[in-house]
């Protein structure tokens, strides 16, 4: 009785979140059924695929300021799918961020860091190869983030972060049922990823700011175990029975595309929403989240490895030979691990005035088997994203607007 009296007040406190936010539910499945050779399997397997879909409308007044209409599809902030590097984009907003916190003279996003190593597994770090000076720093690990998703540098800027801060500040911010609460690729335990890299920045030499190692002083676990699936691998047995994602990080979509408006539109979110973000820190942001990978020289990313549209899954699927048009630009973060696929995005095409955020995720893992890397990406995953970042597209190309906007402030010159 106790246990049915917590689901229905929790389901009772999503629904008056999503209504609180006035979010449509039926235009998204009808423009889905319109293309039924596209949509029908996603429609007639939506609960099994865990699909959850949010897009929201921008229009624009004639001052150029935006208004925004959102639109959602099975869109459940409970609902738990493993968010995979979605949770990237807060690690590279908070550590920036911090930097302007801490206005310590000589300490930029530009500054050298070194990361240290105190507790068991950390790894240290004196520089990197890849950045035009040999040395790492917060906005090169934040380049290598938001263009190809390093997830060496996602760990880095967590360790800097704190789990504490990282998700303490979160929810200041009103991403309420957001954790994150562990390093990417390395499987620590809990209490390893609880303890971050103590950390130095120096300037010519001279240490302008040192951090000792942090440990988390409290857990952020759900209180009810979250298992999927009918079995997983662990080594090279396979154990039949679901696969337990209780203590693994959790970015609800509906917060993944707060988080996105907070950044793309600092000034039209309530002020409890902002962060300490100067317009030179936003202009970074939004120039290496539109950059294409092939774009970049310091790091320098070329074929096979990486390509025009690699991490553009909304509008280009998986697609190495994709085709590109040269009016879009997508400012975005994707995720895919655990056969979960995702894409968080802002759209924009400068030649037609179109802008539109849509935020997706779909699990493709049909045999329920996690951690056998034996995913359907290919066959169900890539095609959806692609065909819905199309399908919302070619709505916005047709939709009426009163103003067009002025998109300037979103083009930039990509050579470095």
């Amino acid at each position: 009785m106790k246990r049915t009296l917590i689901i229905f007040l929790t389901i009772l406190a999503m629904s008056t979140q999503l209504y609180a936010q006035k979010i449509d539910f039926q235009l998204l499945p009808e423009l889905m059924k319109s293309q039924p050779e596209k949509f029908q399997f996603i429609l007639d397997n939506a609960d099994r695929l865990r699909v959850q879909i949010v897009y929201t409308q921008i229009d624009r007044d004639v001052l150029n300021r935006p208004s925004f209409t959102t639109y959602g599809f099975r869109l459940n902030p409970q609902e738990y799918f493993y968010p995979a590097s979605t949770v990237k984009l807060p690690a590279c907003v908070l550590a920036l961020e911090k930097i302007n916190q801490l206005n310590k003279k000589g300490l930029s996003k530009d500054t050298p860091m070194f990361t240290g190593a105190e507790y068991e597994r950390h790894t240290p770090v004196t520089g990197d190869s890849t950045s035009a000076n040999g040395m790492a720093s917060v906005a090169h690990y934040a380049k290598k983030i938001l263009m190809v998703s390093d997830n060496d540098a996602f760990n880095r800027l967590y360790e800097f972060t704190g789990q504490e801060g990282f998700n303490d500040r979160l929810r200041t911010k009103g991403l309420k049922d957001t954790r994150i609460v562990h390093r990417l690729e390395v499987g620590m335990s809990v209490e390893q990823n609880k303890r971050t890299n103590p950390i130095s920045f120096k300037e010519n030499g001279q240490v302008v700011y040192e951090q000792p190692m942090i440990t988390a002083s409290r857990e952020y676990f759900p209180v009810e175990p979250i298992k999927l699936g009918k079995g997983y691998i662990k080594g090279d047995a396979t154990i039949n029975e679901p696969f337990d994602f209780t203590q693994k990080n959790f970015f609800p979509l509906i917060e993944q595309q707060q988080l996105l408006r907070s950044i793309i539109f600092p000034n039209a979110v309530p002020k409890e929403q902002r962060f300490d973000l100067a317009s030179e820190d936003y202009q970074f942001l939004h120039k290496y989240m539109s950059q294409m990978p092939t774009e970049s020289k310091y790091p320098a990313y070329s074929l096979p490895d990486y390509w025009p549209a690699y991490c553009k899954f909304l509008m280009y699927g998986g697609q190495k030979d994709a085709v590109i048009n040269p009016n879009i630009r997508i400012f975005n973060k994707v995720g895919d691990a655990y056969g979960f696929l995702l894409d968080n995005a802002y759209i924009v095409d400068f030649e037609k005035g179109i802008e539109f955020m849509l935020s997706a995720v779909i699990l493709c893992n049909e045999d329920q088997i996690f951690n056998d890397s034996k995913y359907d990406y290919d066959t169900i995953g890539f095609p959806f994203m692609k065909n819905l970042g199309e399908l919302v597209y070619q709505y916005e190309s047709n939709r009426p607007k009163k103003h067009l906007p002025n998109l300037s402030k979103f083009k930039f010159q990509y050579d470095k």
